[in-house]
């Protein structure tokens, strides 16, 4: 299964590199757009579980990683009230 790595850079201007088990991020996110915070964590919460459901269905049990980078996304999107995450790239290993 495919897997990538995508980076975005918070309303504050630090960035954060997230994974993916899955290529299926790029239905939901495309570099160079920028969302709303809400509207980020929305979005990748969608596309993480799609990615987890689908490494279950091939290995029979969920992923960690993506799990693990949904909560990191959430956690650093709390700090924010408003503001826009801007996809700043793709990168498959």
């Amino acid at each position: 299964m495919p897997e990538m790595y995508f980076t975005v850079t918070w309303p504050d201007g630090r960035t954060q590199s997230c994974y993916s088990p899955s290529l299926v991020i790029e239905g939901f996110l495309t570099p160079g757009n920028r969302y709303p915070v809400a509207d980020f964590v929305q979005r990748c919460d969608q596309a993480l579980t799609i990615a987890s459901d689908r490494v279950r269905a091939k290995y029979g049990f969920a992923c960690t990683s993506a799990a693990a980078t949904l909560d990191a996304i959430t956690d650093r999107a709390a700090g924010f009230s408003e503001g826009h995450v801007v996809v700043t790239g793709f990168e498959r290993p």
